[in-house]
């Protein structure tokens, strides 16, 4: 597992890169705000139902949280599950509205 900064990781969306971001928070938090994210409960994560992911194994994903805890957690499961290439957003959704407002 790598880390990626919110100002780093907005700088990619807002050039227009086609990420694999991953929300791993739950439904209720994700539609009260959400950054575009494929939503993947860490639940989910927790008990390996991630087939939706499966392609995306040798890919770089990048995965958020509210703080960036149960993403820390989320990439290290999904490193164990063989994902090469997981990315952590430090702070999370609250380091991104802190930066950037509820703006996208």
């Amino acid at each position: 597992m790598q880390t990626i900064t919110v100002e780093e990781l907005k700088a990619r969306l807002d050039k227009g890169e086609k990420l694999n971001l991953i929300d791993c928070r739950e439904p209720q938090e994700y539609a009260e705000f959400n950054i575009g994210g494929k939503l993947v409960p860490l639940g989910k994560i927790q008990t390996m139902q991630v087939d939706e992911l499966e392609d995306l194994k040798d890919e770089e994903i990048i995965v958020h949280c509210r703080s960036g805890n149960r993403s820390m957690m989320a990439c290290m499961f999904l490193d164990t599950m063989g994902f090469k290439n997981t990315k952590n957003v430090i702070g999370g959704i609250t380091a991104w509205q802190d930066k950037f407002g509820a703006t996208r």
